[in-house]
């Protein structure tokens, strides 16, 4: 039997990388799936390929409009996925209030609206259902010129932690999954327009002890047992999915 069978998911952020992977599994496992994102084009493509009554809903999590507008398409909601992210690196004695706010705007008030908005509709259901936050290994651990991002995503961190102990009387689980640099078009980009990427990507590699990226693939798999109903007892938690680094 299919997990998600008669179930509806949220998706965030999901027409690329690890939204697009979590979108993916979840419809395969019986899913209907919400897909939210900026990009109309590519998320009214993919909702047409999942099928199984998925929906794509046009927004930036950022304005509040669009967790109302994606809740709204859901109906009954089971699972919520916070995936929507922006990346940011500078210097932090260089650090730009203005982009520092958009990534907060994004990463923190846009995952909390769209949190709240979900485990209202999942509260009055009265059916209970299981958020995701999608954090990072920066959550827990420094890297230089990332100060920003980081912090953003332990903010989100701390966010899952205490929505976990409020929301478990309404029967809401909230967990968190915290990849490491994962294979998705953000990062490829970023290592390609290195002066020698495949030398570069390989030294990065080496910092990880399993010594390589992850596949947006095996990030889903994470946020998919989260969510899955097998996970029942488990909430408040984070899972790495980083090949060891903040092990390390």
């Amino acid at each position: 039997m299919r997990r998600f069978e008669g179930r509806t998911a949220i998706v965030t952020g999901a027409t690329m990388g690890i939204g697009e992977a979590t979108a993916r599994r979840l419809a395969a496992e019986g899913a209907r799936v919400v897909l939210v994102a900026r990009g109309a084009e590519r998320g009214e493509a993919l909702a047409a390929e999942l099928g199984g009554g998925a929906v794509f809903v046009a927004g930036d999590v950022a304005d509040p409009r669009t967790a109302a507008a994606a809740v709204a398409a859901a109906g009954e909601l089971d699972v919520l996925v916070n995936n929507a992210g922006i990346d940011h690196s500078e210097p932090l004695l260089e650090a730009d209030l203005d982009h520092a706010r958009a990534v907060f705007e994004t990463n923190v008030h846009g995952a909390l609206s769209m949190l709240v908005a979900a485990a209202r509709s999942m509260r009055d259901s009265g059916r209970g259902g299981s958020i995701v936050n999608v954090t990072s290994r920066l959550a827990v651990a420094g890297v230089p010129t990332l100060a920003v991002y980081s912090a953003s995503k332990g903010a989100l961190l701390s966010l899952t932690r205490t929505a976990a102990v409020e929301l478990a009387p309404h029967r809401i689980r909230v967990n968190a999954v915290a990849p490491g640099l994962t294979r998705t078009q953000m990062v490829t980009a970023w290592v390609e327009a290195q002066p020698d990427p495949s030398t570069f990507e390989a030294s990065v590699a080496q910092t990880i002890p399993q010594a390589r990226f992850a596949e947006p693939e095996e990030v889903a798999a994470a946020i998919v047992f989260l969510a899955a109903p097998e996970a029942g007892h488990i909430t408040g938690a984070s899972i790495a999915v980083d090949g060891g680094y903040t092990a390390a």
